[in-house]
């Protein structure tokens, strides 16, 4: 039977159809993710590795050199590019076209593993991974607050902030933009040091074995089985003055009676200035896969909420 001769002589059937097909179509158009580019994994991997204190001469003879040559084994290779800095390097290697990416970082990946008994042992672990259109940031938001110092905001963003957006569905990374990072500054004494017969390298040595807590296997007490830990970190600056330093005749020294220890903050590494102001921000970057649009507008009503409840506490305690 003809079918557009049946919808002539049967016309409701055929009208419903259609207005059915474009309600449906409608709805699908409105639930479509708004992106500014689509979400696209070039064939390209990015080594980076850390070593402190490493001068750029240094980090291409000890560590770029070895990755490259164990990297350059690899098939489908169009080019590698190293960039080296003071303390970082990063080896960006770029495949041809067609070769699939989760193959890609596989094998460097296992290329980087089977070198790194070769590479220095200070060197942290070499990071791994591929190169993605997702990974920028979507919204950027400052923070400000009058009865709150740049630490203040600094640890606000990243242990209330951060906590708060990423349980917001959609965003996959909260990342602080300036401020400061805290840290405990240890202020030795050369004299005195020199006169106790003791070093640098031993006072870090030793604070390296103190600040940590370990495991202490499992123990019975009174017909049960409990777990034993031993618990050597320090949670404040006074703690950590008094830690004990062993000398090479067998007294120790408390670490206060060779410098002082301070809690301050640690060297700036970044710096973030809204017109001339510096201020404390924060980036949001959305998964793979999430609407640019739908996330943005998420962080939005999330923080919108967050300040107004930050309204109604001033209210009630000024």
């Amino acid at each position: 039977m003809n079918v557009s001769a049946w919808s002539i002589r049967h016309p409701v059937p055929a009208i419903l159809l259609f207005a059915l097909l474009t309600i449906i179509g409608l709805m699908g158009f409105r639930a479509l993710g708004i992106q500014n580019f689509p979400d696209i994994e070039l064939p390209t991997v990015i080594v980076s590795a850390a070593l402190e204190g490493a001068d750029p001469a240094q980090l291409e003879t000890e560590v770029a050199r070895k990755i490259e040559d164990k990297v350059a084994t690899l098939g489908g290779i169009e080019h590698i590019r190293t960039t080296l800095t003071d303390g970082s390097a990063t080896i960006q290697v770029e495949f041809d076209i067609d070769k699939d990416t989760e193959v890609a970082l596989n094998e460097v990946r296992n290329a980087v593993d089977s070198v790194r008994a070769e590479l220095p042992q200070d060197l942290t672990d070499p990071v791994v991974s591929k190169v993605t259109t997702s990974g920028g940031a979507i919204v950027t938001y400052t923070v400000a607050s009058e009865r709150m110092d740049e630490e203040a905001l600094s640890w606000f963003v990243d242990n209330e902030i951060s906590k708060a957006l990423l349980a917001v569905e959609g965003v996959g990374k909260v990342a602080r933009v300036g401020g400061v990072n805290r840290e405990v500054h240890v202020d030795l004494d050369s004299a005195r040091m020199q006169a106790l017969g003791v070093t640098a390298g031993d006072i870090s040595a030793q604070l390296k074995r103190v600040q940590q807590d370990a495991s202490g296997g499992r123990g019975d007490i009174g017909g049960a089985v409990q777990s034993v830990r031993s618990l050597g970190a320090v949670d404040s600056v006074a703690g950590i003055a008094d830690l004990d330093i062993p000398l090479a005749d067998g007294r120790r020294v408390r670490l206060k009676d060779l410098g002082s220890v301070t809690d301050g903050i640690a060297e700036r590494a970044a710096f973030a200035v809204l017109g001339e102001t510096p201020v404390v921000a924060f980036e949001v970057t959305r998964i793979k896969g999430a609407s640019e649009v739908a996330v943005a507008q998420a962080v939005t009503d999330d923080i919108d909420v967050g300040r107004g409840i930050v309204e109604v506490i001033r209210a009630i305690f000024p």
